[in-house]
């Protein structure tokens, strides 16, 4: 579970980006660093495999780039919230081809958002963050739960649940992309 650390003030994004590194896994969450607890290794082991398979995918089709390590996405500004998305796609025309910023964060948020659930997770919470990135204009948000191996895919169409042979497409963001929703488990 997500605490708050104290703060005297808000913080934006440029000013968290800049804070020392110290070891703990945080967000900024309207201006308040909140610490979130290390994931497991499973929760790593999924995140590697969805973007594998995603950037397998952009090898064939270089359409766009696919992040992850808890990448920080701009979600709300004035107060700022800074989110660490798991898996992330970026398209070329979004975020044109070359080198990354080192150091700052992203003007536009990705159009598309894995995250996956981890066993301390609420699924308030979690909806909670989905609803943030749409809002913030990421397409579509894809929930992946380990101990159900399932997917629920987020956009402007609802709520659509996935699991095992489910195909996992994004025709309107990665057009030819599609795996089995078991393979995002293996």
């Amino acid at each position: 579970m997500a605490t708050a650390t104290s703060a005297q003030r808000l913080l934006t994004a440029e000013e968290y980006g800049r804070l020392p590194d110290d070891g703990r896994k945080t967000e900024l969450v309207r201006g308040e660093v909140v610490e979130m607890p290390m994931p497991y290794p499973r929760h790593g082991e999924i995140c590697v495999q969805i973007a594998y398979l995603i950037r397998r995918f952009l090898e064939e089709h270089p359409v766009g780039r696919v992040i992850g390590n808890d990448s920080g996405v701009i979600t709300e500004h004035n107060p700022d919230t800074v989110r660490g998305a798991d898996v992330a796609y970026y398209s070329f025309a979004r975020v044109p081809a070359g080198p990354m910023p080192r150091n700052q964060y992203l003007t536009v948020v990705p159009e598309l958002v894995f995250e996956v659930r981890s066993p301390g997770d609420y699924w308030r919470g979690v909806v909670g963050k989905v609803n943030e990135y749409l809002k913030a204009g990421v397409s579509v948000v894809c929930v992946v739960d380990d101990p159900t191996e399932q997917v629920r895919v987020f956009d402007d169409d609802g709520v659509h649940p996935l699991g095992g042979d489910d195909a996992l497409e994004f025709p309107k963001l990665l057009p030819g992309f599609s795996v089995p929703v078991r393979r995002l488990f293996e």
